[in-house]
């Protein structure tokens, strides 16, 4: 099939799709989808500030037109992450928070890590654990929302364990960088196995961030 008859084919499922979605598509939300569509473009090309604006735009219109279909994503994202905080914190004690907006920075003084289980809708964590004092001699994060911006800087004083998933956005590790959609990180430090302390990260959001900065 040439050029021509690919964008003919194109043209036509693009029309068909609108005839038969359209009582459900509204223009405001061809919109969204395109801003969408655009941001997703603009973070694998490698400009991912202008991106993430673009996925911005998107979903705060896909917010105003479809109000009850973000909430239904909400309380979605909200039951699974219950399920999955029940299911990976062993510990009897361990901080469980759920907040529309949440800000961790623990980056810039000693802190004391703690077991947690945190949701949000919009969250943004800094957490350097060459400053961090563990409670336990394993410690488990769980972060869980809808857009997250997460920056770890790891230390050789713990054996780190990573799990992540961002579906929009990008996961920097090193000099290894993932971006567009569907991305997924499963990784462990080298010395986790002989590690006094160990450290479970287990990240996940539909469109975020996560940079990891090894040591």
């Amino acid at each position: 099939m040439d050029k021509r008859s690919r964008l003919i084919a194109i043209g036509l499922i693009g029309v068909g799709c609108i005839m038969i979605f359209g009582r459900w598509i509204g223009f405001f939300s061809i919109v969204a989808l395109l801003f969408l569509l655009l941001g997703i473009y603009r973070t694998t090309t490698g400009k991912v500030k202008q991106g993430y604006t673009l996925l911005g735009i998107g979903a705060v219109m896909l917010l105003l037109d479809h109000l009850v279909l973000v909430l239904g994503i909400c309380l979605i994202s909200l039951v699974i992450f219950f399920r999955k905080s029940k299911k990976l914190q062993h510990q009897t004690r361990f901080m469980q928070k759920q907040n529309f907006s949440s800000r961790f920075e623990w980056d810039r003084v000693p802190w004391v890590m703690q077991s947690l289980s945190a949701w949000h809708v919009l969250g943004e964590a800094d957490l350097d654990l060459s400053l961090a004092m563990a409670d336990d001699r394993e410690t488990i994060m769980l972060f869980h929302g809808i857009f997250g911006d997460i920056d770890l800087h790891l230390s050789d004083g713990y054996g780190v364990e990573i799990e992540a998933f961002v579906l929009f956005g990008s996961i920097d590790l090193g000099l290894q960088r993932d971006t567009g959609m569907l991305n997924r990180l499963n990784w462990k430090s080298p010395n986790y196995e002989t590690s006094e302390h160990k450290v479970k990260f287990n990240v996940s959001y539909l469109i975020g961030d996560l940079d990891i900065r090894l040591s």
